[in-house]
Order: C-alpha cells, then structure tokens, then sequence
C-alpha cells in the first residue's frame, strides 16, 4: 500500500499530503521525518535525483523537483523499485501542468488545483492507479475515457 505522497518546499513546508492508512497520530510524525531527511539529504541535490531511505518496515523514495521536494512512503507489494515507478509518473505529470519544467515553488501553488487532481487519479486510497500521462490529462479534464 502507498501509504503517503507528501510534497513540500525546500524550507520543510508541507504543501501537499495525502496519508493512506495512516493513523492521525502517527501523521505528525511521518511529517517532521520526511522534513528532516529532506533537510539532511536533498541539498545540492539534482532535479529528479532519487534517494532511498527505510524506516519502521516501510520504504522511502525521495527526489527534488524544482523548487519542491517529492517523497513517497510504501509497504508490503510497494517496494522502492515500485515507489521509483510512482514517483516518476508523478514527476512527470507535475512538470507537464506546469508548463513542461520543474516549478518553482509559486508555479506549484499556482497549478495546486490541477495537481492535486493529477495526484488523485495516480493513487487513490493507497494504490497506484493510472500511470500513462495521456490518461491523466484526459481524466483532469473531467472527460471520461474512451477505451473500456
């Protein structure tokens, strides 16, 4: 199970969580990880570079994208190779809404809307959902699909 994408900026301002099966009181703690291994590893980092940490039996994937920094948390079928996977076609995704580049952290706020339903149709409620970024597109238009 996908059990949190959180975005935040290079500060360790949370801009976007979504938890799957995470109880509340264990959300705080997720959050001031996830800031600290942000903090302590992403500096000087490259754009989409991938980083990979393991806490409490669940996986980490980890990049900088622009301006924000993107983690995915996973356990059991989702691995770090999957996670690599998930983390990818959200990247992707994000950098189509925001013009083809890596946003900068005003370009992120400016495009939340859109990326938050990119987001949605990738994983949802813990589980990797769409992966094709035509497919996204469509579905955030609020078309429906046309191949059943």
């Amino acid at each position: 199970m996908l059990l949190a994408v959180v975005v935040a900026n290079s500060e360790g301002s949370i801009l976007v969580e979504r938890f799957n099966g995470v109880p509340l009181e264990e959300r705080l703690h997720w959050r001031s990880f996830l800031v600290k291994l942000g903090v302590e590893n992403l500096k000087g980092a490259k754009t989409e570079e991938l980083f990979i940490a393991s806490h409490k039996s669940v996986s980490v994937v980890y990049t900088v994208l622009g301006d924000v920094c993107l983690y995915v948390i996973g356990k059991d079928e989702y691995d770090e190779l999957t996670l690599a996977e998930v983390i990818f076609v959200i990247t992707s995704t994000v950098k189509d809404v925001c013009g083809g580049k890596p946003p900068t952290e005003r370009m992120f706020l400016d495009k939340y809307g859109k990326i938050c339903l990119c987001l949605d149709e990738i994983v949802w409620e813990g589980i990797l959902e769409n992966t094709d970024k035509d497919r996204i597109k469509r579905l955030i238009r609020l078309k429906p699909p046309t191949e059943f």
